[in-house]
């Protein structure tokens, strides 16, 4: 898809995108185009801007993951947006799809996760250990299907990997993601996890924005109903 026909939302202060799997939401050691270097472009044709334009990340997806990213169109509505995530006013809605027939129709899991930064890798321990952060997910089944079942998932914090970490700790690996324990990869590369729904205020009109996603129909996604 071309970026154009992924815009969700824009205005003079925010410009809300569907990320593919496999962009990056910011610049990382790979120097590979990222998301923000095409918003960039997109905007300085479609505005005619001679100078450079001006992008502020509100906040990130990992790579492998698809969904909804808002991003800020000037220093106000970043810093008003910052501050919102900070507060964690927001609400997001994730999807997953994780192998095998998920046990519990809907709960809460809670661990206390540790990072190794080296490797890029969290991971979530059933007691608190040193240095370790609780964290907290709820979760809803939608759909099983070929010993695979799709997650309805909100968190209640954001630590690093949180929902690829928790997911594998109980025992149920996001499909795709050999990182966390997962079968085999996909052919993109990419993990079946993306972001869904997310609701924000408008930094400047201050009105409710809820923005709402379906995954694109390929791979394990085309068993998803969601008609």
């Amino acid at each position: 898809m071309e970026i154009e026909n992924r815009i969700i939302f824009e205005d003079n202060h925010i410009i809300v995108v569907n990320k593919k799997s496999g962009e990056l939401s910011q610049g990382d050691k790979t120097n590979d185009v990222t998301l923000p270097d095409l918003i960039k472009s997109y905007l300085k044709i479609k505005y005619n801007k001679p100078g450079n334009v001006y992008l502020g990340v509100v906040h990130r997806l990992d790579r492998p993951t698809s969904g909804l990213l808002v991003f800020a169109k000037t220093s106000k509505a970043l810093s008003r947006l910052n501050y919102q995530f900070k507060l964690r006013t927001t609400k997001k809605v994730y999807w997953a799809i994780v192998e095998k027939l998920f046990p519990e129709e809907e709960g809460t899991l809670i661990h206390w996760m540790t990072r190794d930064k080296k490797k890029n890798r969290s991971k979530a321990h059933n007691k608190e250990v040193l240095n370790s952060k609780k964290a907290i997910l709820h979760f809803k089944c939608i759909q099983y299907f070929n010993k695979y079942t799709l997650l309805e998932i909100s968190l209640e914090t954001g630590r690093h990997h949180q929902i690829r970490s928790q997911l594998s700790s109980y025992g149920y690996p996001i499909q795709g993601d050999l990182k966390y324990g997962a079968a085999r990869s996909n052919k993109n590369g990419g993990i079946s996890l993306m972001a869904k729904m997310i609701e924000i205020n408008h930094p400047i009109k201050n009105d409710k924005l809820l923005f709402n996603v379906n995954p694109e129909k390929v791979g394990i996604w085309r068993n998803v109903l969601y008609d």
